[in-house]
């Protein structure tokens, strides 16, 4: 009946349709159009908490740090940790903790800087019940190398006196503190 020429026209005609479809299926319009890379934006906050609390131990068990924040929120595009209001006692294995605070901050991916923003204060009460006072504008705090520093203007209350300067490098485990530039002081005579 079917003449074979005509078998084999319809045999590969269909073959031919099969593909077409497939074809058509796996390259549809869409695939051809730009697709631009999804951009997270700067400020896009991915967790926060409130009333957070942490604590960091040493390896033989001391605690090195505790600090507490109102909030904490965590840029996604970043991973830097805002923070606000937080409250930082660094213990360094002692019982006089150096306690800082400030009004913002910002914590980097890992944990190892803090940089503290707007009234900011350190301050430590010794053995002999002599207290010292940090105050700037705006510090950065590493808590395990237990060092801060500051390009800011800094005064420090303590030791029977006020000292001034711009820019500080401050030791916190050897209670060490060098400012940095425009130095003076005022103390009492005893």
């Amino acid at each position: 009946m079917f003449s074979k020429k005509f078998r084999n026209f319809l045999l590969f005609g269909c073959i031919a349709a099969m593909f077409a479809a497939v074809g058509y299926w796996n390259i549809s319009p869409e695939r051809f159009l730009d697709k631009l890379p999804v951009k997270v934006e700067d400020t896009a906050i991915d967790w926060y908490a409130t009333n957070t609390h942490t604590l960091q131990y040493l390896p033989d068990g001391k605690l090195q740090y505790e600090m507490t924040s109102d909030k904490a929120e965590h840029l996604k595009a970043t991973d830097v940790t805002l923070v606000t209001k937080p409250d930082l006692n660094m213990f360094r294995g002692t019982e006089f903790p150096w306690h800082v605070t400030s009004e913002r901050g910002e914590v980097n991916p890992d944990g190892t800087q803090v940089e503290l923003i707007d009234s900011v204060r350190i301050k430590r009460t010794d053995e002999k019940n002599r207290d010292t006072l940090i105050t700037s504008t705006r510090m950065t705090v590493f808590p395990q190398q237990q060092y801060a520093q500051t390009e800011q203007p800094v005064r420090i209350d303590g030791a029977g006196g006020v000292s001034t300067g711009v820019g500080m490098k401050a030791y916190l485990k050897e209670s060490r503190i060098h400012l940095q530039s425009n130095v003076r002081g005022q103390y009492e005579a005893r």
